[in-house]
């Protein structure tokens, strides 16, 4: 562990994270058929769930600081740390963010993709595209010699230049062996500015991007963030590894639905 107590990892360490992001991965492709209006955000937690679950890993959001889930669902205008419930059908049109994280034999796998219920309109499918490319965008400039600044410009120039904002509360993390470590990955900032990558460094990128302004607030339920002009909210996420060449995608998606949207 060095440069700001950022861990850095071995090799063999990659094969546990390329595990526990598969797991990841797979959970997320399992939902793009089950996503529909009339679903419930809360039967979407527990297909995560009970899936998580049968390929002996935990869900580590659960009871993770007192969060009550086993998956964050997001719609619409939630920024992030959605609560499943019973009581949030989705409805035609609704888009929401799911973001698994698993732990499998102790290593954690992080990701999160955006589904829309029903159909979109071009105005929302053209938001949701964007957001994706800047997560793109920004594991294109995660690698050796780079600086963590230099993913969050990446990402705020293609967003802003589309007109859009960035959420500037949250922020990606490094991750392993623990859910949250070092560094801080802003999806905002300055080329050069914070920590040098490494190789063997673990990190998430997860751009939360805004179709109207970047401020958010926290609901009284102690997690649930929303944009405080109720603008609508859009999120995808990674777990990457540093390597000497570039970078590893530990969360792939494994049948091409990566971007699960259906063009409008």
């Amino acid at each position: 562990m060095r440069n700001n107590n950022i861990p850095i990892h071995t090799k063999k360490d990659f094969e546990g994270m390329r595990e526990a992001g598969s797991l990841a991965a797979d959970v997320l492709d399992s939902l793009n058929e089950k996503i529909v209006p009339g679903i419930s955000t809360q039967e979407i937690n527990d297909i995560c769930h009970d899936q998580i679950i049968q390929n002996k890993a935990i869900p580590a959001p659960l009871n993770y600081k007192g969060f009550p889930k086993s998956v964050c669902t997001s719609v619409n205008h939630v920024v992030c740390h959605g609560i499943p419930s019973e009581r949030k059908i989705l409805s035609d049109g609704d888009i929401v963010n799911v973001d698994v994280t698993v732990i499998l034999n102790g290593w954690y796998g992080d990701s999160s993709r955006m589904f829309v219920a029903g159909k979109t309109n071009k105005k929302n499918y053209e938001f949701l595209k964007i957001t994706y490319e800047s997560l793109l965008i920004g594991i294109s400039e995660a690698k050796p010699g780079k600086h963590i600044g230099d993913i969050g410009n990446k990402i705020q120039k293609l967003a802003e230049g589309k007109g859009y904002s960035v959420v500037r509360d949250f922020c990606g993390h490094g991750i392993g062996k623990e859910f949250h470590t070092p560094p801080s990955v802003l999806h905002f900032g300055e080329p050069g500015e914070g920590p040098m990558l490494e190789p063997g460094m673990f990190l998430t990128i997860e751009p939360m991007i805004n179709l109207g302004g970047w401020q958010t607030k926290i609901l009284n339920d102690g997690w649930t963030a929303v944009t405080k002009d109720k603008s609508l909210s859009a999120q995808f996420e990674h777990t990457i590894g540093i390597t000497e060449e570039g970078n590893e995608i530990f969360t792939l998606s494994k049948n091409n639905t990566a971007f699960p949207i259906k063009d409008v």
